[in-house]
This record gives C-alpha cells, sequence and structure tokens, in this order.
C-alpha cells in the first residue's frame, strides 16, 4: 500500500539524528520538557486531589486534556460527538473480588475516557492508537502502598501524569507533522481500579478495532535514570517490533525490549482484542503508589527522550499496513491484573527482568522483605515453598498467605540460593 510520506522536515530531523553518534534532541519545539512540565505540573497538583476515577477532580483532568485536543485539531471521537466515553464504576467490585456487577453495596460512579481522533492524509481506515491513563489514587483509599496514619494526597506524577502529558505532547507534535494513518488518542480513567477504562473501550470501541495497527501505551514514563533506561513491553506481539524500536533508538537510549504484551496498564485490554501493542516504562521506584510521587522527582529531559523515541516508531508504522503487524499470542501465562489480596513484602519489581522468577530492584524501609534481609538486585524463586515462574506467581503465591504469618523466601543472590525467614 502506497502511502504519502511524512513533510520533508520531519524526514530531515530523522535523517539528521541518525546521522550523528551522539544526537541532538530535533524534536523539541513540539516535544518539549517546558511543555511536558507544564501538564504535569498542572495534573499532578494538590488542587486536583489525586485525580480519583469518578470524582470532579477526575473531570478537571478530563476537561484539560479535552480541551487540548481540541486545540491541536483532534475531532472528538468519544460518545455523542464529543471527547467523552462514560462507564460507569462499581466501587463494591473494589473491595470484594468476588462481588457480582449487581451488588449494591458500593457507590456507583460515572467515570470518563477522552478519545481524540487525528485524520491522516491518507485514504486507508487503519490507524494507531496511543494512549495512557489519566487517572490515580485520591487520597490512597485503594492501591496504595503509604501506611502512614493521616491520609494525604497521591498526586501521581510519574503514574500516570507523566503518560497523560506524553499523549497531549504526541498529540501536538502529530497535528503538526500530520502522518498518513490515522491516530486515535485516548486518556483512560479507572486504570488504578482494574484497568476500568481501557477495558470499557475496547470493548465499546468508537472505531472499528479490526483497522487498528497497534496500540502504544505509556504508563509512568518519568523516571528515566542516568543511564536513559527505556523499558518497552510488547515486543513479542508483532513480528517487526524489534527491528522499529531498535532503529528508532537514535538517542543511544538503553532499551529493554521485552516480549511480553501484558501486564498491569492499559494495553493488556487491547492485546486481548488481538492487537499488537507496546508499552513505554522508565521502571518503577521508592515513590510508587505513595504520597511522594509528585513532579519535583520527575525528568522531563526523560520524558522528551521516551516521545521521540515514540515518535520515530509511529513514522516507521506510517509506512506499513496490516499485513505487516499481524498479531503474535505471545506464549506464558498472561493475566489482565496483578491485585495484591493479602500481605506486602514491600519490594520493588525489576519489571525488565525476563528470566525465572522475580527479580526485585530494591526494598521499602521497615517492610517486610527489608526486616528479612532482602536486597536489591535479588531474584525471588520461591515463597512460602512455591516455586515462582515470574512476576504473576509471584502475586499468585503472596495472595495465598496471611498478614503475620512466619514464613520462608529464597532468592538467587550472586548466582547462590539463600533462603530467609520472612514475616508478613
Amino acid at each position: 500500500m502506497l502511502k504519502k510520506t511524512l513533510p520533508f522536515l520531519l524526514l530531515t530531523i530523522l535523517i539528521g539524528c541518525a546521522s550523528q553518534s551522539e544526537p541532538k534532541i530535533s524534536l523539541s519545539e513540539n516535544v518539549s520538557p517546558e511543555d511536558i512540565k507544564i501538564h504535569i505540573s498542572f495534573l499532578a497538583a494538590d488542587e486536583l486531589n489525586g485525580r480519583e476515577a469518578g470524582t470532579s477532580d477526575e473531570a478537571k483532568a478530563a476537561n484539560y486534556i479535552a480541551d487540548y485536543f481540541r486545540d491541536f485539531g483532534l475531532e472528538p471521537a468519544g460518545d455523542d460527538r464529543t471527547f467523552f466515553q462514560e462507564f460507569t464504576i462499581n466501587t463494591a467490585l473494589l473491595n470484594n473480588p468476588h462481588a457480582s456487577e449487581g451488588d449494591t453495596t458500593g457507590e456507583k460512579r460515572l467515570s470518563k475516557n477522552v478519545v481524540g481522533l487525528l485524520q491522516g492524509t491518507g485514504d486507508s481506515d487503519e490507524v494507531i492508537i496511543i494512549g495512557a491513563h489519566y487517572d490515580h489514587l485520591g487520597y490512597g483509599d485503594f492501591g496504595s502502598l503509604y501506611r502512614g496514619d493521616v491520609k494525604r494526597i497521591h498526586n501521581g506524577a510519574d503514574d500516570n501524569a507523566s503518560g497523560t502529558a506524553g499523549v497531549l505532547e504526541l498529540a501536538q507534535y502529530f497535528s503538526e507533522n500530520r502522518p498518513a494513518t490515522d491516530l486515535l488518542f485516548i486518556a483512560f480513567s479507572g486504570e488504578e481500579m482494574g484497568l476500568l477504562g481501557s477495558a470499557h473501550y475496547a470493548n465499546n470501541p468508537t472505531i472499528e478495532l479490526e483497522n487498528a495497527l497497534a496500540m502504544i501505551n505509556m504508563d509512568m514514563i518519568g523516571r528515566m535514570n542516568e543511564e536513559k533506561k527505556l523499558i518497552i513491553f510488547g515486543n513479542g506481539t508483532a513480528e517487526k517490533w524489534i527491528e522499529i524500536n531498535t532503529s528508532a533508538n537514535t538517542d543511544s537510549l538503553d532499551l529493554d525490549l521485552v516480549e511480553d504484551g501484558t501486564g498491569a496498564s492499559d494495553h493488556t485490554s487491547f492485546y486481548y482484542k488481538n492487537i499488537p501493542v507496546l508499552h513505554y516504562f522508565t521502571d518503577t521506584h521508592s515513590d510508587y503508589h505513595r504520597p511522594s510521587d509528585d513532579t519535583e522527582y520527575i525528568n522531563f529531559n526523560g520524558i522528551a527522550l521516551s516521545l521521540h523515541h515514540l515518535v520515530r516508531v509511529i513514522v516507521q508504522l506510517d509506512e506499513l499496513d496490516k499485513s505487516d503487524m499481524e498479531f503474535i499470542a505471545v506464549a506464558g501465562e498472561q493475566r489482565q491484573s496483578m491485585r495484591l489480596e493479602g500481605p506486602t513484602l514491600g519490594v520493588l519489581p525489576d519489571y525488565g527482568f525476563d528470566g525465572k522468577g522475580m527479580k526485585i530492584s530494591g526494598t521499602n524501609d521497615g517492610g517486610a522483605a527489608a526486616n528479612a534481609g532482602l536486597q536489591g538486585g535479588d531474584i525471588i524463586i520461591r515463597l512460602g515453598g512455591e516455586e515462582l515462574e515470574d512476576i504473576y506467581g509471584y502475586m499468585g503465591a503472596l495472595n495465598k498467605l496471611k498478614k503475620g504469618q512466619l514464613t520462608t523466601v529464597t532468592v538467587l543472590r550472586d548466582g547462590e540460593e539463600l533462603t530467609l525467614d520472612l514475616q508478613l
């Protein structure tokens, strides 16, 4: 299929970047750390009270996103020719995983996705979906890892004001450098409550999902380290992903290309619709799901670098069609969520690790793991006597244990097995 090319300026930018051993950031006019900071500073401000799904503060964030979509010339692609797609949250299901949709013990909330379409210059019906969730934990009534006595706002600067800023920056960039392929931009809500918004969209799409070339998700892209590490999940879901992501790396990023197309973020909802997916992620940290996930800790230049890579990925996708991007189901156990119903260890998983067991990048002071002597770099291979294949096995084993229980944990440390006593 012959498609129109992007403007000469964009091609010049990309060629110039590829020709340098240490390329300069060349997309800064439209994908800039300054604009990223503006978006995150608004979304993660105390005034939005943590953007909990189904609240008036979520609505303020949704209106902010929709206003920018409108300014960038995107077409409303939600319900009834608006930018919003509404869905209902039954909070009874959050507190009791065995509850049914008809359970009336909880609160019913109206939440909304924000959806905008950028028409491409070509005549194809194909579309690339670009998304991120914009909700967070509010005051931490659910999902929080904070154990203080006083409720505090969970601003979610990295999780996921960072990804939402990415959606806005890409919408602006491509509105001024329009590709041939249509781009559908979605800001999801309800992700923190179990991928509710993306699942609702995937089951009630406003476009034909069979026309989707790919879905690209940004969740926690705000903490790129000094080594410029960028983890990209989903590389096994289409044959061309590795080649595309590698050739797009003209900024000398330390790419960790993971095959798995599922996980606890919104791309999973599209994976189960047989759509190739990617998930951009700069790794977890000690402020994850805590009140300390604030704007002051964000690496704005790092977000810009992640978005520059993503621009180059989309430019390459724009030259492909459905026959080039056939969906591949990645082998292995896949789960839509990793909800913990029991105790926690207080560890930071290394989500880029794809070996046997679950590697950790650190522990939380005073947590069960730290008290037992676990260290960053340990690979948990056995918990409570149960062998672990991966992070999903870890979550399953942990959910079988009880708070206060005395058990053991076995780790690989420097290639040697070490079994430690563990008080949950």
